[in-house]
Formats: structure tokens, C-alpha cells, sequence
């Protein structure tokens, strides 16, 4: 468990508690949802080693995910991409936010938000940069919705492996880039994207 003199946990504290952070992953993907999670860490029960996911191995992500998900309240939310494609990824990375709040089964007093963008909630929100470096809710909220996303990626990888989504979650990666040129886009690409527009057109 997680040193409680941890600059991570110390970060949350001065916020009238319960805290509950939340972060998106999946922005910046060709393909697939973007999803948010929401968490209230139950402070009893820390992971150690949690962080921002960027900076975790998958092994490590996955570890740390399952021992957020046994012992925190979560909530794990995504807009699809349908809604990406209608009202623009920021717009519907902020839904996916908003859902995964409204799914919490516990109200928090305060909301931490990565970025510098708020969801609509009338729950006491604030926004910090990199907050997935600095607060222990909104990483613990980070590491869930990448493994969560990435798990989703990979079973959409078995319909259309093609474009090796096990491996590049979506992303824009060189093998992805020319498997969509060699084999076309599927239902789960983001037309509005310049990469997948540009090819349409």
C-alpha cells in the first residue's frame, strides 16, 4: 500500500473529501470510443506504485487496475464514435466525463478533473494540468480507463485484425496507417479525424 507521505496522496487532501478524480483515455485515437473513468479511492486501501498510466508497464497497469477496482468506488464510462464524429472529440471526451461521474455509486463533495476542461456537473469541480502526475484519484481513474479501453481495443482487434488494435489501441501508428490505406476503414474508425476525412475524400 501507498506511503501516505506520497506527494500523490498529499495532493488530494487539502479537497473537501471524498475526492474523485477522472481522466479520459483515447483522444487521439483513429478508432474506438473515448472513455473516462471516474474513482473515489478508499484511502485504506492505496495500490502501491500507482501513477500515471503513461508511465506504468502494462503488467504494472493491469495490477494496479484490478486492485483500484476491488477496493475503490468507479465508475467507467465512453462516447462512441458515433458521438465523436457528431459533436467533436472534445466535446464527447467531456460526455464521457459526465457519464462516468453520474455512474459513480457515491456522491463525491469534490470532482478533479485532467486537462483543463470541465465536464457539466453541478458537483464542485476543478481542472488541473497533468493532474495525472500530481493527484493520487485522478491517476487511479487514468490506469482503469487505459486498461479498460485497451481490453476493448483488443476484442475489437479479433473482428478486424488487420489493423493490429491489440497492439496500437487505434492509434495513428505506422502499421494502422497503412493497413487502412491497403484494406479501407471499418465502423469503428473516426471519420471526422484528418487521417480517416482525407482518405474518404
Amino acid at each position: 500500500m501507498i506511503n501516505s507521505d506520497n506527494n500523490f496522496f498529499q495532493f488530494d487532501l487539502p479537497y473537501n473529501q471524498p475526492v474523485a478524480g477522472v481522466d479520459e483515455v483515447g483522444r487521439g485515437s483513429l478508432a474506438g470510443p473515448v472513455v473516462a473513468a471516474a474513482v473515489i479511492i478508499d484511502i485504506n486501501n492505496i495500490p502501491d506504485g500507482i501513477n500515471d498510466s503513461k508511465r506504468l508497464s502494462k503488467k504494472k497497469r493491469l495490477e494496479i487496475s484490478n486492485e483500484i477496482i476491488k477496493y475503490s468506488i468507479y465508475s467507467i464510462a465512453e462516447a462512441s464514435v458515433e458521438e465523436i464524429d457528431q459533436i467533436n472529440i472534445l466535446q464527447a471526451s467531456l460526455l464521457a466525463m459526465k457519464r462516468a461521474i453520474e455512474g459513480l455509486s457515491k456522491k463525491p463533495k469534490t470532482v478533479l478533473i485532467d486537462g483543463n476542461f470541465k465536464p457539466k456537473t453541478n458537483l464542485p469541480t476543478h481542472t488541473i494540468i497533468n493532474g495525472d502526475n500530481k493527484s493520487l484519484a485522478i491517476a487511479a481513474s487514468s490506469i482503469i480507463a487505459k486498461v479498460y479501453r485497451d481490453n476493448l481495443m483488443t476484442d475489437l482487434s479479433n473482428k478486424y485484425p488487420e489493423y493490429l488494435w491489440n497492439k496500437n489501441a487505434g492509434y495513428g501508428t505506422k502499421e494502422h496507417l497503412l493497413a487502412i490505406k491497403k484494406c479501407g476503414i471499418t465502423p469503428i474508425h473516426r471519420k471526422s479525424f484528418k487521417p480517416i476525412h482525407n482518405i474518404l475524400n
